[in-house]
């Protein structure tokens, strides 16, 4: 194989994105050549493609951050990975370990190339064996969604403790993550969402409450928790965040992770002091808390909550998928036909 396919733009807008044929790429000293078999789709590919963040784009320009693949060919000098394994990628290039990231990171699918392709190459530092009980579709939803909910529980600030209650606000990807992983941490899962439809699919996955989105709904997380509150929680909307502040119990922490209610924060100043609250801003992980949640869904059996599988050729109906509304992931599979 000396060709291959990959989604690409030449300039910034879905109308621009394309399916080429280029060179298979060979790794240097160092990198690994990955064929990949699954790519997650997160919001942020949708802005990228949109607006690039403002990031600088280098074109033609490959979207995407986080894929499941197989090892193919080595550099000279890999020793973290062989050929023929299954493995997973980083979001960021260069961060290893450590609550404080290093200066510089770069982002695949923003500052770097994408992963929407048939074949990869990625510094080996940049890759970690995927889950043994995952297939390719559900490991490839770590890398991004997954490990931004590991981090923001166990990674940063106050970590989770058996017992105590998580908040998740809405039903995506992280949301979903969230909860299966307290629920797994012998904590208590509370779903905020505006579908009924929704909450009744978290109720089916096992979470302790579901809470109709609507003005007051904090009160009503307030009762669930017996007036006490939520220790966590993980601020997907934000925006207007008076709700979140007063759901919150006393020494709470808010990870504000996505930004459907807008750019801006709106936070009452009084409950984060009277509550001794810690809110803090998550950037996905590092590669360390990447390794322990594979460890975490292969000891507890955690199956991540695919919405739908889409065949390669068909990555635009995926991102159509993706603008609407998921719930938990939606994948495209590279090789292979969806069955």
């Amino acid at each position: 194989m000396t060709t291959m396919r990959q989604w690409q733009m030449t300039t910034l807008g879905e109308a621009s994105l394309k399916l080429a044929t280029v060179e298979v790429p060979t790794p240097g000293p160092g990198e690994v050549l990955v064929k990949v078999n699954a790519v997650s789709l997160n919001y942020r590919d949708a802005l990228m493609i949109d607006t690039g963040m403002g990031l600088p784009v280098t074109f033609p320009f490959v979207p995407g951050s986080d894929m499941a693949g197989e090892v193919v060919a080595v550099g000279d000098g890999v020793t973290r990975v062989g050929v023929g394994e299954r493995v997973i990628n980083t979001f960021w290039d260069r961060w290893n370990e450590g609550e404080l990231a290093p200066a510089g990171l770069q982002i695949f699918g923003g500052t770097l190339q994408g992963v929407l392709r048939e074949y990869a190459v990625f510094d080996e530092a940049a890759l970690v064996r995927a889950p043994s009980t995952l297939d390719a579709a559900a490991a490839s939803t770590l890398t991004c969604a997954g490990l931004t909910a590991w981090f923001a529980l166990f990674g940063t600030g106050r970590k989770l403790a058996p017992g105590e209650t998580v908040l998740s606000i809405g039903t995506g990807g992280v949301a979903l993550f969230g909860a299966q992983l307290a629920l797994a941490h012998g904590a208590k899962a509370v779903v905020v969402s505006g579908s009924e439809e929704k909450l009744a699919r978290a109720a089916a996955l096992g979470v302790t409450h579901g809470v109709q989105r609507r003005e007051g709904w904090s009160e009503e997380v307030r009762r669930l928790t017996e007036g006490r509150g939520v220790e966590q929680v993980l601020e997907l909307a934000g925006g207007d965040m008076r709700e979140t502040m007063a759901a919150l119990a006393p020494n709470g922490k808010v990870s504000v992770i996505g930004t459907l209610g807008g750019d801006f924060l709106q936070i009452p100043v009084y409950p984060v002091l009277l509550k001794r609250a810690h809110v803090q801003g998550i950037g996905v992980g590092h590669r360390q808390g990447l390794e322990a949640l594979s460890a975490m869904i292969d000891r507890h059996g955690i199956a991540p909550v695919v919405d739908a599988v889409y065949d390669f050729a068909d990555a635009a109906q995926a991102l159509s998928h993706l603008r609407r509304g998921a719930f938990g992931k939606v994948v495209v599979r590279v090789s292979g036909s969806v069955a």
